[in-house]
């Protein structure tokens, strides 16, 4: 072989080591590699799928990098960022230190929309270095209404407990007046029970309904009989109704069953027949009447009494509402009644449904799933006569469209 042949063959043996050699180290360096998203894929994953909106902005305040809950939270409007949040981020490069923002989504006045959608969005907006800020905003509308909900009430109990209370002072003051007069003596105490009376009811439906809202567990559910419910509640109440000339009716037992809390069941439905009384003339009739709808047992309780306006259908279940105050305060109500049912129906898996017509009366309906339809499986439908639907609909005015108003209960707590 010449020497231009050996030449050759060592260049093409160098040649074809290189090849091999970066071949080589190339396989090395992808078998090295982990296999997976990067942790740059990773972090841009995290920011995409936050619930909270993450906007970073430039010096100039312009967006370099937004997630899709940023667009939904309106931080984020024709490309630009909310002039809150870029004024925000300014101060924060300045200062150094992370700044509050409210970012609640505005009308045109400049006032805080209502309706649909994020109703309080609140953040802050972070320094990053290097000119860069990111915004970190969240829907806090459940906190802000659960605070406005909390002050309301405790304005409400502050206003009710106040009543009685200086009531009870005054009395006292008049007994201690007249203490050489034994009749008026008399008189007085007998408006002092009254009051205290009143004042230990309204403590103690505020230590149900707080029960009933709160965290603290339900006792176990137990199979219930309607028909034993429905005597106990008229028993609590049949001593107000003689007292008020009123006549309760009832129709016949049923034996129907319900899974539940006697107890409960039993105040719910005693709430509905005073109500009942309370807001019915003297001498008028009331009617407790049971049914089967589909896997519901329904108890309705019918008075003839003045009726409801329509805006105030859904209204009578708020806490302290009244329709008519200075009956309620006269009758010794305390305006707990009505959401205590409608609280007892939600941890039930049932609800409250009112037909009213003022001048005609008013059907107050509580609707509890029938015994064995639990864990989502229906119970076997007993067979419902004709005869028994045209009497429950005459009874509880529920089938009729007009003036029925459903109280949603799914998801209070």
């Amino acid at each position: 072989m010449t020497a231009l042949g050996y030449t050759a063959l060592i260049i093409g043996a160098l040649v074809l080591g290189a090849v091999g050699g970066f071949v080589a180290a190339r396989e090395s360096r992808r078998r090295a590699r982990p296999e997976g998203p990067t942790v740059a894929e990773l972090l841009q994953r995290l920011v995409h799928t936050s619930d909270s909106g993450v906007v970073v902005l430039n010096k100039f305040g312009d967006v370099v990098l937004h997630n899709p809950r940023a667009d939904e939270l309106g931080l984020i409007r024709d490309h630009q960022a909310d002039p809150r949040a870029r004024k925000a981020a300014e101060r924060a490069l300045l200062a150094g230190e992370s700044v509050p923002v409210d970012l609640s989504p505005l009308n045109r006045a400049g006032t805080a929309l209502r309706g649909r959608g994020p109703a309080a969005v609140l953040g802050e907006v972070r320094p990053l270095g290097d000119g860069f800020a990111a915004v970190d905003a969240a829907d806090e509308s459940d906190s802000v209404r659960l605070e406005a909900t909390r002050r309301d009430f405790v304005a409400n109990v502050s206003h009710e407990l106040k009543t009685p209370v200086g009531a009870l002072a005054l009395l006292a003051e008049a007994v201690l007046d007249a203490a050489d007069d034994a009749g008026e003596v008399r008189r007085f105490s007998a408006k002092i029970l009254h009051e205290s009376t009143r004042l230990g009811t309204l403590v103690s439906e505020l230590i149900a309904l707080s029960r009933l809202q709160g965290a603290e567990r339900l006792p176990e559910l137990t199979t219930v009989d309607v028909d034993a419910v429905v005597e106990e509640a008229l028993g609590r109440c049949r001593l107000a109704a003689e007292s008020a000339g009123i006549e309760i009716t009832i129709d016949e037992p049923t034996s129907y069953l319900l899974d539940g809390d006697r107890t409960l069941l039993v105040t719910a439905l005693s709430n509905l027949i005073n109500n009942a009384v309370s807001y019915s003339p003297p001498g008028s009739p009331v009617s407790i009447s049971r049914r089967l709808s589909g896997d519901f047992v329904e108890i309705a309780v019918t008075d003839r009494g003045i009726g409801i306006e329509p805006d105030y259908h859904e209204r009578v279940f708020e806490r302290f509402f009244r329709v008519d105050p200075a009956r309620s305060r006269a009758t010794g109500g305390t305006g707990l009644g009505l959401a205590i049912v409608k609280h007892v129906a939600a941890n039930h898996g049932g609800e409250v449904k009112l037909w009213s017509r003022t001048g005609t009366g008013s059907t107050f309906t509580l609707r509890v799933p029938r015994h064995g339809t639990t864990d989502g499986q229906p119970a076997t439908a007993e067979p419902v006569t004709s005869a028994d639907r045209a009497g429950g609909a005459a009874r509880s005015g529920t089938e009729s469209a007009d003036g029925v108003t459903t109280v949603e209960t799914g998801g209070v707590r």
